[in-house]
């Protein structure tokens, strides 16, 4: 199902994950339902990521009102996909920061028209908003005496512009899409190695607890899986390639396993892509054609738009 219907999820939730350090959870976490995150100070909150939806980001809003009166003073973007930063604009009084790619990537994007790939969704009365703060490698912010650093991963990975956001007192990660909990990691617009070696980096942080970018809250486990699934995309692009076959046909071909279950399982196909397109020899986070593979995505599953509830 996509669109509009009696599918679509209840709102988000806040979820406390330290002292005045909030997880804003969206289930099921699949296409474009995504989680957010808030620090909340005495003067002040900082957000980490908007979401898609005017509705959603609203939903956003009313749960960081509900724990603090204090304005939202600075808005961390993770990385620049839409169903992270379409909210931007109704972050009225925070400064937007992010890396430079995801800048320039908000910058190129637009605000709805996917209906052949999504069907129809409700996006509201959105305007796109770009990072006006942008940083190269690292930046850290203070929430009173808390401190929170924003980390450039280092490579391209589930875009050339990913940024965790780390507390180390609280040993809090909050990782953006470089995570996935239950759904299948997507890396079409990074690099399926670049992926990997994010997630040893992830590794290298020590974080207790995980926000991933979609999905429950989780601890430094869930890694583990996720670089499963991309070894496995790696392997099975490795031989489609070796065979001359398409990430098409390798994905109808191969059975996901351990990987079934997953949610939005098509990725496998934007996935191969990526992969097959490095082995020709492109770099990692090399322009990809996205509507080429998304049409692919949407063959895999048979034609009709992909399931959205946004």
């Amino acid at each position: 199902m996509s669109g509009l219907h009696a599918e679509a999820p209840a709102p988000g939730r806040a979820v406390e994950v330290a002292d005045r350090v909030f997880a804003f959870v969206q289930a099921d976490g699949s296409w474009w339902i995504n989680n957010a995150g808030f620090v909340v100070g005495d003067d002040a909150v900082t957000g980490i990521d908007a979401t898609s939806t005017e509705r959603r980001t609203r939903s956003l809003l009313t749960a960081i009102a509900g724990q603090s009166s204090a304005p939202v003073r600075t808005l961390v973007n993770t990385h620049h996909h839409g169903d992270h930063t379409n909210g931007n604009c109704l972050f009225t009084d925070a400064l937007v920061v992010g890396h430079r790619n995801c800048r320039a990537g908000v910058l190129a994007q637009t605000i709805g028209g996917l209906e052949a790939v999504f069907g129809a969704v409700e996006w509201g009365a959105l305007e796109v908003r770009a990072p006006t703060v942008v940083l190269d490698d690292r930046l850290e912010l203070y929430v009173d005496d808390r401190l929170v650093e924003l980390h450039f991963i280092g490579s391209a990975a589930h875009t050339t512009g990913d940024v965790v956001a780390w507390l180390p007192a609280e040993r809090v990660l909050f990782a953006g899409d470089l995570v996935f909990n239950g759904g299948t990691p997507f890396v079409l617009m990074g690099s399926v190695q670049g992926s990997l070696r994010a997630l040893e980096r992830l590794r290298g942080f020590g974080a207790e607890t995980i926000v991933p970018g979609h999905g429950e809250v989780c601890g430094p486990e869930v890694i583990d899986g996720c670089a499963r699934y991309l070894s496995f995309v790696r392997d099975v692009a490795a031989a489609a390639h070796a065979d001359g076959v398409s990430a098409l046909d390798a994905a109808r071909a191969v059975d996901l396993g351990e990987f079934a279950g997953l949610h939005d399982r098509e990725r496998i196909v934007g996935n191969l892509r990526r992969a097959l397109y490095e082995l020709d020899g492109a770099g990692e986070g090399a322009p990809i054609d996205v509507l080429a593979a998304f049409a692919d995505m949407i063959a895999y599953n048979g034609g009709g738009p992909l399931r959205c509830l946004a």
